[in-house]
């Protein structure tokens, strides 16, 4: 697959509840964490970056930025607006989560060059994010993206079409859901 066709879609619309404010807006190392994600997409090799807000509203530089009015809803009502906002030429996407800060662009470079139609990274034999899905499953993976669940019921309805991508070496999958959260990050 070539990269030039791939989007990056980040989903960034939560309003953080036991965090206390929307992820979006959280600084780390002097950068709010929807700017890393976007950085991280762009840099692994996706164009364009679309971001999926909702409980808060802020600018983003160099990526397309679309409204979830359902975002109270859960992770799947943002996946669902994000795949709908995707260029017609993107042939895949790859889909990162902003609360995720440790995870580097060679982790979203890998999926790509897996070649795969459906593709999951994983760190230490687990599956986490980001993912990477083809145009062909966009539709499946909406229709089975409800409450606060993405793309993994369609991943586990079609355990053959998913490949494993070993990205240990690109990061870490820890995710930042509270404030004491943040301050291990930090630390």
């Amino acid at each position: 697959m070539k990269a030039s066709r791939v989007a990056g879609l980040l989903l960034a619309a939560g309003r953080g509840a036991r965090l206390g404010t929307p992820k979006a807006l959280v600084e780390y190392e002097g950068e709010r964490l929807v700017d890393r994600g976007v950085r991280l997409l762009a840099d692994g090799g996706c164009h364009p970056v679309v971001v999926v807000l909702g409980a808060a509203t802020v600018q983003v530089r160099g990526a397309v930025v679309v409204r979830n009015p359902a975002w109270a809803t859960g992770m799947g009502s943002s996946l669902r607006v994000g795949l709908a906002a995707l260029p017609e030429q993107a042939e895949a996407v790859v889909v990162a989560l902003v609360d995720q800060p440790l995870i580097r662009s060679g982790a979203v470079r890998a999926l790509i060059d897996s070649g795969a139609g459906l593709a999951v990274a994983t760190y230490g034999g687990r599956r986490r994010n980001p993912v990477l899905i083809a145009w062909e499953h966009f539709a499946g993976v909406a229709e089975l993206a409800v409450g606060d669940v993405g793309a993994r019921p369609y991943m586990k309805a079609h355990p053959e079409l998913v490949t494993e991508v070993p990205c240990d070496a690109h990061g870490d999958p820890a995710d930042i859901d509270t404030p004491e959260d943040l301050r291990l990050l930090e630390t």
